[in-house]
């Protein structure tokens, strides 16, 4: 590739400084040339004192971010827009859950929110640049949506400096001699954001934001373009590293194809797994490829026809230069393999990073990270995720009734005997609650319930409390129904059409059911699932409905009246992990101030008892691990006190822990 020749730095779009002698800020850093390890992340939202501890854990020789780094300091937060602050009060790591709660409750305004917030609780940023905090390894960051440009733009110029802290940007650059290769580090960070792509907002130069927020430029670019273009080298590797997801972003991904990237790492669209994929795994065919590169162009395109003549009037000859390279990127649209080029060039072929650009998208820092894995000149991929908790559904107790549905096929008529009134199945009051795959279904029209077994296993509600003389009836119920089922065997084999038995008319003319083929009652009914008849070779079905005691609980005496969302945020980081909370019911009208709170397993549980607040409604609650050996499952109880059992259901309770309700992770890339 031609090496341009050197020009003056480009100005903003408005009136700016003086342009200067452009020059590259690069830098080659010899990492290891035998075997290194470049630790990935994404997000880490000013706690950065956990930089040192992940790259230790990852025995990381450098650290690669990829925006959200928590550039602010003291005076950042008079300057941040109050939406912006709000966004960052609710996504930082750095206040406690009850403060955060309290901050965020719909009485307290924006102002409020602005008079409480200090820096430390924002970012620990000013401890880093006092020397407070040191980073033991290089690290390598783009900027985010969310930092203050006025710091970004102090140490792009020098007047900040942090000891092996490196901002890449459009005009700065690293190449690490690490492993066998020579990886040279590109970067674009800000929110990609189509309609801002020609304001730079209170920047100087290309770099561009506002109010507490960063986003990219059409200029910004330009000169990522240029940067790379004057550094290029053939015997490098190229990475680029971006806020906004190529995945995501058509003008991203042909940023790459221009850039003759090799590999990408942008920051997370806030999952809970980072992925890792490249055009082909993804796209259905080459032409797919392209229509997400075109879709960018068009989107661009919309927004520049509409200010191509306010933009035209006030750019420089620098700038000129910087938007005609932006511009190129966004015509960079492969040609569909055969098709003729303009001008009679030779026809289309498959780009090369159709298949051999490999792209990382990653999860936030407190879910996840990549390792890079550098030997020999190879490069392997390490991804580490917090992922989905499942861990409720081995404690969730199924719901045993079915979905009534108005369509269900008749039940074809059976034979009587006894004058005893049969129930007829109706729906329970609450059926409209959540039940498994599979409950819904209608029964068969040739599996009939018998006069002494239920029809739907409605018609007595769960068993709650077994005292001597609700056995006793049970016993004298289950050996009526088991004599009222002989008696009606055995009127099946005789008598015809009209017959009288004990008052009762038997009916032999409609076809009798195959009591061998009934299905099983659902669990929690009456009498229970059964097996087929006793002349079968089955045996009765175990009816117990109790489950062993979740061992990974913890007991918790609270202080004062607590709801479940406070509980929860007590336990900090190891929130993820519960999976039940349990308020167990008042003893004789009064309230009893304890609860069972319970994990998927024994770390998670250990972290809840270790990572805890200090306090919780203002008081300071005891907790412990729970070893009351309890045979009611639902409420935890010791003895005869308290029913408990959940509140909210499982089925909202147990999503909202796997993150899959409103309320989650945030689902945002932009503009904060």
């Amino acid at each position: 590739m031609q090496q341009p020749t050197s020009r003056p730095a480009s100005t903003s779009t408005r009136p700016g400084p003086s342009p200067r002698p452009y020059q590259v800020n690069t830098q080659t850093k010899l990492i290891d040339t035998v075997h290194g390890r470049i630790l990935c992340v994404a997000d880490i939202r000013g706690r950065l004192s956990s930089l040192n501890d992940l790259a230790r854990e990852a025995n990381a020789k450098a650290i690669i971010h990829t925006g959200d780094f928590g550039f602010f300091e003291a005076t950042s937060i008079e300057r941040i827009h109050d939406r912006t602050l709000r966004h960052l009060t609710m996504y930082s790591p750095l206040i406690p859950s009850a403060q955060r709660h309290h901050l965020l409750s719909p009485e307290n305004l924006p102002a409020t929110i602005r008079q409480t917030l200090t820096i430390s609780m924002v970012s620990e940023f000013p401890l880093l640049l006092s020397g407070q905090i040191k980073l033991q390894v290089p690290v390598f960051t783009v900027a985010g949506a969310c930092e203050d440009i006025l710091l970004l733009e102090k140490l792009r110029t020098g007047t900040y400096e942090v000891e092996n802290l490196h901002l890449i940007d459009e005009a700065t650059t690293r190449c690490l001699d690490i492993g066998g290769i020579k990886l040279r580090l590109l970067g674009l960070g800000g929110a990609f954001v189509p309609h801002k792509m020609f304001d730079n907002g209170e920047g100087n130069a290309t770099i561009a934001g506002g109010n507490g927020t960063i986003w990219t430029t059409a200029l910004q670019i330009g000169e990522l373009v240029d940067t790379a273009q004057r550094v290029f080298d053939p015997t490098e590797t190229r990475l680029l590293i971006t806020h906004a997801s190529p995945g995501r972003e058509g003008i991203i991904a042909s940023l790459g194809l221009v850039l003759k990237a090799d590999l990408t790492i942008s920051a997370g669209l806030h999952f809970r797994y980072a992925s890792s994929w490249n055009e082909f795994s993804v796209q259905g065919d080459y032409d797919g490829f392209r229509n997400k590169l075109r879709n960018g162009k068009d989107a661009f395109y919309r927004v520049w026809d509409t200010v191509k003549s306010q933009v035209d009037a006030v750019i420089d000859d620098h700038q000129r230069v910087l938007l005609d390279k932006a511009l190129a990127v966004i015509d960079r649209v492969p040609l569909s393999i055969g098709q003729p080029a303009p001008g009679g060039g030779p026809p289309g072929t498959e780009d090369p990073a159709w298949k051999n650009c490999w792209n990382w998208n990653l999860c936030d820092a407190a879910y996840g990270s990549l390792i890079l894995d550098i030997k020999e000149g190879r490069v392997s991929a390490e991804l580490k995720s917090q992922g989905f908790n499942y861990a409720y559904r081995r404690t969730a107790t199924p719901t045993t009734q079915p979905t009534p549905t108005s369509n269900k096929p008749p039940l074809p008529p059976q034979t009587v005997t006894s004058s005893t009134p049969i129930k007829v199945s109706t729906p329970a009051p609450g059926a409209d609650k959540a039940t498994p795959q599979g409950s819904d279904t209608p029964p068969s029209p040739q599996a009939a319930p018998s006069a002494s077994e239920p029809a739907s296993g409605k018609e007595t509600p769960p068993i709650t409390k077994k005292t001597e003389k609700y056995k006793a009836k049970r016993k004298e119920r289950k050996d009526r129904d088991r004599a009222e089922r002989e008696g009606t065997r055995e009127a099946g084999t005789e008598g015809g059409s009209g017959e009288k038995k004990d008052g009762v008319t038997t009916t032999t003319s409609s076809p009798k059911p195959n009591m061998d083929t009934i299905s099983s009652l659902a669990p929690g009914s009456d009498g229970g699932p059964l097996s087929p008849r006793t002349d079968s070779t089955g045996i009765r079905t175990p009816t117990s409905r109790k489950q062993p005691r979740n061992p990974w609980t913890l007991f918790v005496r609270l202080p004062n009246q607590t709801s479940e969302t406070e509980l929860r945020d007590f336990f900090g980081e190891a929130k993820g992990g519960i999976t039940r909370v349990n308020f167990p019911g008042p003893i004789n009208g009064r309230e009893r101030k304890i609860a069972y709170v319970e994990f998927g397993d024994e770390e998670a549980m250990k972290a809840g008892l270790d990572k805890h607040v200090e306090k919780l409604n203002d008081g300071v609650p005891e907790v412990k691990r729970a070893d009351r050996d309890s045979r009611d499952y639902g409420s935890f109880r010791g003895g005869r006190g308290g029913r408990g059992g959940p509140r909210g259901g499982f089925a909202h309770r147990n999503f909202a822990a796997a993150g899959l309700v409103r309320g989650g992770a945030p689902k945002t890339n932009g503009d904060a």
